[in-house]
């Protein structure tokens, strides 16, 4: 590995409408070097990225690429430069095949003649999916019909397909299976053998310190330090990234669980999942852990109404409820927070007010009509609650941090007043801090009696808040486990069909 800095940049300023959001950041990369890029959601990250690679230009500062100084006027120039960035919020075309994604604005041509060399394409596709270690993808399907992991396979390897020199990879295992991340992470390590280097923007701890050589932190748009990975800790980068100790990751639980008040028997969606029966008590918290593809979101969709079930029953406080719809659900006291909160849980040219107004109409309306008094009460209200970072409730939420847009997700739920919530990836692609404050919304919310389903591909993350853990296994239930007694080499076991698939405690 090289000393000399592949991308230098120093004393970096930017400011958007007289509002600075970085200040005298630097940052280097070396050839050969895997180097995480964190903090907190809103900490000025992305930004320094798109100076980097010319879709904002930086008010003051220098920028050098292999030792000359250079200022990018499009990511396209960058990435003649050998600067490629592999972006959160995926660029796929769903229409187009997979093919068509890997090769569009590059199209192998016959000359001059605009003939398309298709089979070339193809057989091209299918190396740089393999180069992954993905054989599960047909170049000829349609992308849009993949799931969100497997979109996310194509947009790495097309990245990986352009020889680059230096790829940023923004949160590139947030829809990835273990198996997938371990085939990323092995990709990782072969390119850093080509000296090739890899800018790592993740929320998750245990990923930073599994692949990355040093970490810069950025802390309101301002350089916070960098460090060696293996001489720093947990707890020194978190201090970095929110000037202060954050103490235990996840709260401590310590009351009382009530009566049982949610019941799903024999419940089954064709083709996803069948015969999948448990129950939550009041003020618990029911992980639901499972490969990616196993049915945990599938299952959600069908208990919220969002899709149709074939057979079961749904009970509440031992009443069976007929759910036909969402607004049945509601109706019922069942709130979603689903895991795509860009597509599904807000509308994101409207305001917070709006977004949270949503869900809650009948609460703030009086004899039919809206009452502005009463949304405007509701919605300071959950803003203050959940510290919602903002410039006031007409903020448009497409401007939010990830962080705090989550936090209108779940104010949008709040409203209700659900006897129970489904929380499906709570916490993906939020940064530490903001991770810590939804657990204790998530806490006090059991503590006045709510009960809560939480999926979540972060074992930690189950394991921290749980009080017993659902597994799934290609569409059943594989088991039921005491979050106390429970780690994370049972739940995969479990998750992939070994030696815990039959133990299921239920009571």
């Amino acid at each position: 590995m090289s000393d000399k800095p592949f991308v230098s940049m120093e004393g970096i300023d930017k400011s958007f409408s007289g509002n600075q959001v970085l200040k005298d950041v630097r940052f280097s990369l070396i050839p050969g070097e895997v180097h995480a890029l964190m903090g907190e959601n809103g900490a000025g990250k992305s930004t320094l990225i798109k100076i980097l690679t010319g879709i904002h230009g930086k008010d003051a500062g220098t920028i050098e690429v292999k030792g000359k100084e250079q200022n990018f006027s499009s990511p396209k120039e960058a990435e003649k430069d050998g600067i490629v960035v592999i972006h959160q919020e995926l660029n796929i075309i769903p229409y187009l095949t997979v093919t068509q994604n890997m090769f569009l604005g590059k199209e192998l041509t016959w000359g001059k003649t605009g003939i398309l060399r298709q089979k070339e394409m193809y057989e091209q596709t299918k190396r740089n999916l393999a180069m992954l270690g993905v054989e599960d993808i047909d170049p000829n399907e349609t992308a849009g019909d993949l799931s969100v992991g497997k979109q996310q396979m194509i947009e790495i390897a097309r990245a990986l397909s352009t020889k680059a020199e230096m790829i940023v990879m923004d949160e590139p295992t947030a829809a990835l299976t273990d198996k997938e991340i371990e085939n990323l992470f092995s990709v990782i390590r072969s390119l850093q053998s080509q000296n090739v280097a890899v800018v790592y923007i993740s929320h998750r701890m245990e990923e930073i310190f599994n692949i990355c050589d040093r970490i810069t932190v950025l802390r309101d748009g301002e350089y916070a330090g960098m460090k060696v990975l293996n001489e720093t800790s947990f707890d020194e980068i978190v201090k970095m990234m929110v000037g202060r100790e954050l103490g235990d990751r996840f709260p401590e639980r310590n009351h009382q669980l009530g009566e049982t008040i949610f019941e799903v028997k024999n419940l089954e969606r064709e083709g996803h999942f069948k015969d999948v029966s448990f129950d939550v008590k009041a003020g618990e918290i029911l992980g639901v852990a499972g490969l990616m593809g196993a049915g945990r979101t599938e299952i959600m969709e069908t208990i919220f109404g969002a899709a149709k079930r074939k057979a079961g029953e749904i009970l509440i406080d031992g009443t069976p409820i007929s759910i036909r719809d969402p607004s049945d659900a509601i109706k019922a006291g069942i709130g979603f927070i689903t895991e795509d909160r860009k597509n599904e849980g807000l509308v994101l040219h409207l305001s917070i007010r709006e977004n949270i107004a949503l869900t809650n109409l009948k609460s703030v309306s009086e004899k039919g009509w809206m009452s502005h008094k009463k949304e405007q009460q509701l919605v300071e209200k959950l803003v203050e609650k959940l510290h919602v970072r903002t410039t006031g409730a007409e903020q448009d939420v497409q401007s939010l941090s990830g962080g705090n847009q989550q936090k209108v997700v779940i104010a949008k739920w709040l409203g209700i007043q659900p006897k129970v919530l489904i929380l499906d990836e709570p916490t993906r692609g939020v940064d530490i801090g903001a991770k810590k404050e939804i657990y204790h919304i998530i806490n006090e919310l059991t503590e006045k009696g709510v009960a809560i389903l939480m999926v979540s591909s972060e074992l930690p993350e189950i394991l921290g808040v749980s009080d017993r853990i659902m597994v799934i296994h290609e569409g059943e239930l594989a088991s039921i486990l005491d979050g106390k007694e429970a780690n994370q080499e049972m739940i995969m076991k479990a998750a992939t069909g070994g030696e815990y698939r039959a133990e299921i405690h239920n009571e």
